[in-house]
């Protein structure tokens, strides 16, 4: 926000710097960018944080001067005198679509003189960038830099009978706007139209057909209130912005709308002559009282550590425009100014009471009471995450949240439901919200690659937004990785998690085909009962579909089931007291029988003296095992906790396990 140090004189006096009236703001949280000469005045440059709307003009700048100054604040009065014709023998105003447009204005000025603007108000705009293009034009700039409430000039004459429409588009509507380039409007968007077509799109910019010129005598004044959200994505799907989009984006003061309205008015009547009908055209809402705040004193002391006398907190609310409405010794109860949204709750008034009285004003070794926050178990089971993949030299990606159709389509082994689509995509044709994470680091890899960088091992853990019918989508944390190691080295990675999580549940490995893998080089993971992730192999037409020069396999699993299975303490076990006896054995099984199934058979049928599994090779020999054969050779570890095993036992549990996988798979045994 460029603010003239001239025109601010005029709301109140500033004896002092420019320089020290720029540190004193900076110091109550509006930064100061930059101070530049423009002619025999200053431009001011500073930063306004979207929850300040009413310092998005002049006077809401002044208004923070005077209290942090202590100076009376001078507000223009804003007063106008009317002739006798009423404003609604001269214009309409219908509102078709209050949820876009809570609240129109409309004013009348008849026989005015449209001309070049004095110099004083010339000099003024230039001095905060804005171009002077005559004295009717000039004075709704002005006045919206002025109190940060935009408005609109139309020509009456210009439009299409009396009565103004506000209404959404229709079907295959454009407008020309002032800007004279030609606009698309859709369904969804406010515009202002008068009988037969649009002249102006609600909050953003009037239209070329009805904009004020020399020819120009009878005006109606425009002063509105839009809905923000519906300003932002009408100004981002037109991609038009404007000084007016800026302001509505961010709220305006709803109570401000008709003081604008006179105001501009007075100044209208002041340089371009004419007369004012009578009274004001408002259709819509009226401003609701704001809802009161109760202040606790003793919460002053314990989140700033400092004493505040209750006088100087009352003055200090008060110079901001609050109302007290009730005080004793312990509590206040506030009404904010309703150009304060911002004050909500108790804390947001002992912000401004801090930051008026100073923030350096409070010592620095000040006792605050503060209690640590604990951690919940969803953030140390993704802190462990994190350590585990970057330990395994992994760096962490950060991706957008939607995609364009092709990677949405790419891969989706969650769902088949269509994605959500936003309606304003956040980059150029990426509007789905996504349903995985694979495409997105299978991306982040190909831009890897073509900077030229050779080791590209990535994860993220993100949400992916799973559609559900007549919900809102299931928002799943999810984990994925891509490295340029094989199956076995993603696989390796999976189970250095759960042995950090100290996960007791198994991971099985299922065949899975997708087209984005390589086929048999793909499997859908099991934690016990649950389904934990997909992991494979890119394959030679996925590699082409991503435009990846080099190998690449993906990852991606459920945080919750490491959220539900994870022990985060540390479990005592006994040391073994008994010694274990190892046996190695070799089945023969068929080539589609994968080791998972075989490993899961074995645990089971081993019982409680098999301690563990491992697999150690796949022999295959077409001439003496057949083509449709393979080995699987895999150790045995048996103990029995409460006594010395037998050898006789030992071969019991192996002949146990050896007959399970004979009855499910058909193996024989080659060698033990």
């Amino acid at each position: 926000m460029i603010v003239s140090w001239n025109w601010l004189k005029d709301y109140l006096p500033l004896d002092l710097s420019a320089d020290e009236f720029a540190r004193r703001l900076m110091m109550a949280g509006l930064n100061h960018e930059s101070t530049e000469p423009r002619g025999d005045d200053l431009a001011i440059d500073l930063e306004v944080t979207s929850n300040r709307p009413d310092c998005l003009g002049h006077l809401g700048i002044a208004r923070e001067a005077a209290v942090l100054f202590g100076q009376e604040l001078k507000t223009p009065p804003a007063q106008v005198k009317e002739a006798a014709a009423s404003v609604n023998s001269l214009a309409k105003v219908r509102v078709e679509c209050p949820q876009l447009c809570p609240h129109y204005t409309a004013r009348v000025i008849r026989g005015v003189q449209v001309g070049p603007s004095p110099r004083w108000l010339v000099n003024r705009l230039a001095t905060i960038g804005v171009a002077a293009i005559n004295n009717v034009v000039d004075v709704t700039n002005y006045v919206l830099f002025e109190c940060g409430q935009p408005l609109h000039a139309f020509d009456l004459a210009k439009l299409n009978g009396p009565e103004i429409i506000v209404r959404e588009p229709r079907a295959g509507e454009k407008l020309e706007a002032i800007d004279h380039k030609t606009y698309d409007l859709a369904p969804g968007m406010c515009v202002i139209a008068d009988a037969s077509r649009a002249v102006a799109i609600g909050g953003i910019m009037g239209g070329a057909a009805t904009e004020v010129s020399s020819a120009t005598k009878n005006l109606l004044i425009e002063a509105a209130v839009f809905s923000p959200a519906n300003v932002r994505a009408t100004a981002r799907k037109l991609g038009l912005h404007s000084d007016s989009s800026y302001r509505f984006e961010r709220g305006v003061d709803l109570a401000g709308v008709d003081w604008a309205s006179r105001r501009c008015c007075e100044l209208i009547l002041e340089l371009a002559g004419g007369e004012l009908a009578a009274g004001v055209i408002a259709v819509g809402v009226q401003p609701p009282p704001p809802p009161s705040v109760v202040l606790r004193l003793s919460q002053i002391k314990r989140l700033l550590g400092i004493e505040i006398p209750p006088d100087r907190v009352r003055d200090i609310l008060s110079s901001l425009g609050n109302q007290i409405e009730r005080s004793d010794q312990q509590s206040m109860v506030v009404v904010p100014p309703t150009w304060r949204r911002d004050l909500s709750r108790e804390v947001d008034l002992i912000e401004e009471v801090a930051r008026v009285h100073g923030y350096d004003a409070i010592p620095e070794d000040v006792q605050v009471p503060m209690v640590a926050s604990a951690k919940s178990l969803a953030d140390r089971v993704v802190e462990r995450v994190r350590g585990v993949m970057t330990a395994r030299g992994f760096d962490e990606a950060y991706t957008l949240s939607v995609v364009d159709e092709s990677w949405s389509e790419a891969f989706s082994p969650w769902t088949d439901a269509p994605p959500l689509v936003s309606s304003t995509p956040i980059l150029r044709r990426a509007d789905r919200l996504r349903r995985s994470l694979a495409p997105s680091l299978l991306g982040a890899r190909r831009a890897n690659e073509s900077l030229s960088n050779s080791d590209i091992e990535l994860f993220e853990i993100a949400k992916i937004y799973l559609p559900r019918p007549a919900a809102l989508p299931q928002e799943q944390l999810t984990l994925a990785f891509t490295t340029a190691g094989d199956f076995l080295h993603a696989k390796g990675a999976l189970q250095s998690l759960l042995d950090e999580l100290h996960v007791v549940a198994a991971m099985h490995v299922e065949p899975f085909s997708h087209r984005l893998f390589e086929r048999g080089r793909a499997a859908q993971i099991r934690l016990g009962d649950q389904l934990f992730g997909y992991l494979g192999e890119v394959s030679p037409a996925g590699r082409k579909e991503f435009d990846l020069r080099g190998a690449a396999t993906v990852a991606e699993v459920r945080l919750q089931a490491l959220l539900d299975l994870a022990q985060l303490v540390p479990q005592y076990h006994r040391t073994p007291q008994f010694p274990a006896i190892e046996r190695d054995v070799n089945l023969v099984v068929a080539e589609n029988v994968a080791w998972s199934a075989v490993e899961q058979t074995a645990r089971q049928a081993g019982g409680r003296l098999l301690e563990s599994v491992a697999y150690r090779d796949t022999y295959r020999d077409a001439q003496r095992l057949g083509a449709a054969h393979k080995s699987l050779l895999f150790s045995l570890v048996i103990r029995d906790p409460e006594g010395t095993l037998t050898s006789q036992a030992a071969d019991a549990v192996r002949d146990q396990i050896v007959a399970a996988a004979s009855q499910r798979f058909g193996a024989v045994l080659r060698a033990s």
